[in-house]
């Protein structure tokens, strides 16, 4: 007797699908058939030939539960991501409080949310310029044992709890981590660069959306990615590029692949689709983000990247702010309102839609971005990420013919605002499963229960091939 029957999926195989039904047991896929005479479960769920993905990661979320709930809590944020098709989501250490730089920060976090989740999520671990200074660094080790993912640092202020790293502060913490053998995530902006350029545009009088990403320039991700790669070569460690914005980037990073560095990077869907003048001038503050959007030919260059495994993967940035008090309050303007945007729930849309729908992804690159690189980069392959026995049961179906729009109004986030409103889309996920469970459906809407989704410590170390795949 299986627990269900996952009649009808029509499930990658290379860049071609086969329609099969999937035996899942006890959460975990148990078989494959094409043949159900004989077979009993206690249900039977029918996907009618839509493509079915391996369970749809997203490796880059700040959800801001415990400390930040006024933007976002682990309900919402999971929930936002169910609908998203994501049925994994891995958190960063920077936006609760108190942030996680220790396992006691890391386990006040997980008692805080544990009830929470709908979908299953793992975590960053963190390190800081103060950990550094005031000597702390022996804290990485102990989250790595614990089971975190991966360490983030920020060339660029984030939020108090949170300070950024000096340069040679960097680089010590690229020691401490390459001694763990898991991945350094750095956001790659220059701090002189962004501080003087924003200060200046401020003094000369620019209050238009475009002024920001002006201001924080291609320029400073450049450099700060050319340090990080350095730092990189020097110290052995595993350095990721996060939500990178240009075309440049990917081109250092597929150099530095082509040398042999252990060197990765992800990009986001509106660094993919959206560029500055555009989106910021229409959505002003609701589009504004750090890095900024930059333009047409980034969009294009970064997709080229994807194509040639330049870009290792998608994730989101997904960071709510509360629309009232800090994106939109009285007073505030394009220098003052917080950058972020929220994005669990169009990241699987958008690279359907203008990936795969469009040609711009193969079916196998399209599994991969989505779902086995994040998997094997972090750590949790093949329980997540992958279709095997034994796998978790975690399934993403989509209909690709699908045509919607996305309607702010209608998100499953605290803050709904995002500058994909109005965007036009064919395909969308119709059903989330997480560990053989349903936890969003097309037609009901989230139907997981609250506390459903699991802590999903690493389970391996593992390293992405370091070859591009032109």
């Amino acid at each position: 007797m299986y627990d269900l029957i996952l009649k009808n999926a029509r499930i990658p195989q290379g860049d071609d699908t086969v329609v099969t039904n999937i035996l899942v047991k006890d959460g975990k896929i148990s078989g494959f058939t094409q043949e159900l005479d004989g077979i009993e479960a206690k249900e039977v769920m029918d996907v009618e030939g839509h493509l079915t993905l391996p369970g749809c990661i997203d490796s880059h979320v700040h959800i801001n539960d415990p400390g930040f709930t006024h933007r976002e809590n682990f309900l919402t944020g999971t929930s936002a991501a169910a609908s998203g098709g994501i049925t994994t989501v891995i958190d960063m250490p920077c936006c609760s409080v108190p942030s996680v730089r220790s396992v006691e920060q890391l386990e006040n976090k997980l008692n805080a949310i544990k009830d929470k989740a709908i979908v299953d999520y793992a975590m960053w671990g963190g390190v800081t310029g103060e950990d550094v200074r005031e000597g702390w660094l022996h804290n990485v080790k102990e989250q790595a044992d614990y089971g975190v993912v991966a360490f983030k640092v920020y060339m660029t202020p984030s939020v108090p709890t949170y300070p950024r790293v000096t340069d040679p502060e960097m680089l010590e913490a690229f020691k401490a981590v390459a001694e763990t053998g898991l991945p350094i995530g750095i956001h790659a902006e220059n701090f002189d660069m962004c501080d003087f350029y924003v200060k200046k545009f401020e003094e000369e009088g620019r209050m238009d959306g475009p002024a920001w990403a002006e201001a924080r320039m291609p320029l400073a991700e450049k450099v700060a990615i050319e340090l990080g790669i350095s730092f990189a070569e020097a110290t052995g460690a595993r350095l990721h590029i996060v939500h990178m914005s240009t075309g440049i980037g990917a081109k250092l990073v597929g150099e530095a692949k082509k040398r042999g560095l252990d060197v990765t990077a992800e990009t986001c869907p509106h660094y993919l689709t959206l560029n500055y003048k555009d989106a910021m001038s229409k959505f002003k503050q609701f589009a504004k983000i750090a890095p900024p959007l930059r333009t047409e030919k980034d969009n294009e260059e970064l997709w080229e990247g994807l194509q040639n495994g330049s870009v290792d993967f998608i994730a989101t940035d997904h960071a709510p702010y509360e629309i009232a008090t800090e994106k939109d309050a009285e007073g505030m303007n394009i220098w003052t309102a917080f950058p972020g945007i929220p994005g669990v729930e169009t990241m699987v849309p958008i690279i359907i839609s203008e990936g795969y729908n469009k040609g711009r992804l193969s079916l196998s690159r399209l599994v991969e971005v989505l779902s086995t690189s994040p998997a094997k980069h972090y750590g949790l392959y093949p329980k997540k990420g992958a279709m095997f026995i034994g796998s978790d049961a975690d399934f993403t179906v989509i209909d690709l013919d699908k045509e919607w729009t996305i309607d702010k109004d209608k998100m499953y986030t605290k803050s709904k605002y995002t500058p994909f409103h109005g965007y036009k889309l064919k395909g969308k996920p119709v059903k989330t499963i997480v560990r053989g469970k349903l936890v969003y459906d097309d037609e009901n809407g989230i139907v997981g229960q609250e506390g459903y989704g699991e802590f999903i410590k690493r389970q391996s170390i593992q390293k992405l091939d370091k070859a591009i795949k032109y």
